[in-house]
């Protein structure tokens, strides 16, 4: 499993408010009914950004990457 994607689907909910800060054209109400998988973020992501596939696809994995920083040097 990609170590990136366990950040999504394992802490999800610990992480949406770092979503909302990350994209803030998205609401509390566009991450309501997600539960964590990357396609539903890049769905909601290509709604509100009008991201294509790819964009939406590179924003979240560098995202993810950098988050994933931030975790081993804590």
């Amino acid at each position: 499993m990609d170590p990136t994607k366990d950040i999504l689907q394992d802490k999800w909910l610990a992480v949406k408010d770092q979503v909302l800060r990350k994209w803030s054209q998205l609401t509390a109400e566009d991450l309501a009914g997600l539960s964590g998988k990357e396609e539903e973020l890049v769905r909601v992501l290509r709604q509100r950004y009008k991201y294509g596939r790819v964009q939406a696809d590179m924003e979240i994995r560098s995202w993810l990457r950098d988050c994933a920083k931030e975790r081993a040097k804590a």
